[in-house]
């Protein structure tokens, strides 16, 4: 296989650049624009272009997987992989969370005083999003159940006027 390290380290080094860049304001809670959508979607670039540098490098690469310093690396990032899929208890979520939670909880009633409608309009509403509320002192996580996605993207439908 004939790869071409002229293109293929700065196609890596520009998008770890970018990677990195916008991960780091992704971090600090300081994207925006189209800064989520970049670090999501050209990271592939950043992947692709590392398995065609090692490619073009596999020699080296190869060398350091002989040394005990080498496997000790890879190795201990394997181990951080592997831990980062074990739930931890108590993990913090995003600061919008809670409140799309007490929204969700609370009696339909409130949900549509919040809205500024009557309790009319937000049941007919939901009728057209396919829930069937049956008693105004109901929650929406009655309705949709807990996932956090599924709230928000119902009280985005229902809270927002038909335009």
């Amino acid at each position: 296989m004939n790869i071409q390290r002229s293109w293929v380290t700065p196609v890596t080094a520009g998008a770890f650049l970018l990677s990195g860049v916008t991960g780091v304001l992704i971090f600090f809670h300081a994207d925006t624009g189209a800064n989520k959508f970049v670090h999501e979607w050209l990271s592939w670039v950043l992947l692709g272009g590392a398995v065609l540098h090692v490619l073009a490098n596999l020699g080296g690469f190869k060398t350091h997987l002989t040394t005990v310093r080498g496997k000790s690396l890879i190795g201990a990032f394997v181990l951080v992989l592997a831990a980062s899929f074990i739930p931890l208890g108590g993990a913090d979520e995003p600061p919008f969370v809670q409140p799309i939670r007490a929204l969700s909880q609370a009696p339909l009633t409130t949900l549509a005083q919040v809205a500024q409608i009557t309790p009319e309009i937000l049941r007919d509403r939901m009728l057209k999003e396919g829930l069937q509320p049956t008693s105004d002192q109901q929650s929406l996580s009655d309705l949709v159940g807990t996932d956090i996605k599924k709230q928000m993207h119902m009280l985005e439908r229902i809270m927002v006027a038909a335009e």
